[in-house]
């Protein structure tokens, strides 16, 4: 089951949407050209700010996909797999244009991560947030400078140690990581695109400096997150996780 990863351009606002049938989940494939869309766009000159969004209505990021996870059978393998999620968020991070993310449901695992490294975040009351890597034997390690760079430490501490618990959207606007918590897409939509519009006039020489400035101190990013989809690349060959991946396969 193949993914989608589609753009368009309009009057200077870029959106990027990603779609995958199992719960818009991330093949390494899919993360990889997601990340190839987003410096594209970023690069574009007739873009002025990006919009990232999935397809669907229950689930905006199911994370990794449990099919490719439990077929990586060597270290190489997994390092190149959660590099992917490195990619997304290091495109996302990079881009010299505002990144506006649409999250309009469940967002877990690289979902959060995603939803984390936006210069702004919008949600609907559907979009509930869960780290579940440690459940399966892991933890969010690519993800986890993103997460924690915006809800802080102890929010980042309770959403990976309570790796098996859902927190509401309200929840994550309190802690930071949404801007805004709408009552349906449509009202959410509306918004998105008026601070779309807006951004797309204001000066772009400014905003990309603002984004330089409010991404300080992640200059270090490009190696650690590489580093850190090391640490999952590893676990994710252990007993314990091929086990723990596949009784959550045999659930969903």
């Amino acid at each position: 089951m193949e993914g989608t990863i589609t753009s368009t351009i309009s009057n200077g606002i870029g959106t990027i949407t990603f779609f995958h049938p199992q719960s818009n989940s991330m093949p390494g494939m899919q993360l990889r050209n997601l990340a190839a869309e987003i410096e594209k766009l970023g690069n574009d000159a007739n873009v002025k700010v990006i919009v990232l969004q999935s397809e669907g209505e229950k689930t905006f990021c199911a994370g990794a996909s449990f099919d490719e996870l439990i077929s990586i059978k060597d270290i190489d393998t997994g390092i190149k797999f959660f590099s992917g999620f490195a990619l997304v968020i290091n495109a996302m991070r990079k881009a010299p244009k505002f990144v506006i993310v649409r999250v309009q449901g469940k967002a877990v695992g690289g979902g959060v991560g995603i939803a984390a490294s936006a210069d702004y975040t919008f949600a609907t009351e559907a979009a509930s947030v869960k780290l579940s890597e440690l459940a399966v034997g892991i933890g969010p390690f690519v993800v986890g400078p993103a997460v924690e760079r915006k809800v802080g430490t102890a929010a980042f501490c309770e959403l990976t140690i309570n790796a098996t618990e859902w927190q509401t959207a309200e929840w994550a606007r309190q802690k930071g990581l949404y801007a805004h918590v709408y009552h349906t897409a449509t009202e959410m939509d509306i918004n998105i695109h008026i601070l779309a519009e807006k951004l797309a006039s204001s000066n772009p020489e400014a905003m990309s400096m603002l984004k330089k400035v409010m991404w300080e101190g992640t200059e270090n990013w490009d190696t650690l997150l590489i580093e850190r989809a090391g640490m999952s690349g590893k676990l994710v060959l252990s007993e314990f996780t091929v086990n723990a991946i596949n009784k959550f396969k045999q659930k969903a």
